[in-house]
């Protein structure tokens, strides 16, 4: 079965699209706490900040529920534009 290209940059557009307003909300309503969490995450948010082993296993878990969260949306937005034709 071959993809349906226009369903599937979608699905992915509507994903990447509902990140970047959780990310944003988050940044504007608490700044310290999104700092923190995606320090975790992205190493060099803040270069003076050591990376210690603690914080290395938040980040990685964070990365993997990111990524479950990302591709269950994903796939779900994609069935969903595919009944749609």
């Amino acid at each position: 079965m071959e993809l349906d290209k226009n369903k599937f940059a979608l699905a992915a557009g509507a994903t990447i699209g509902i990140w970047y307003v959780i990310c944003a909300t988050l940044v504007a309503t608490v700044p310290d706490l999104a700092t923190k969490l995606f320090s975790w995450m992205v190493h060099l948010i803040d270069l003076r900040a050591e990376v210690s082993f603690p914080e290395v296993i938040y980040g990685f878990i964070e990365v993997v529920i990111f990524a479950y969260i990302t591709a269950y949306v994903f796939a779900w937005l994609h069935n969903r534009f595919m009944k749609i034709s």
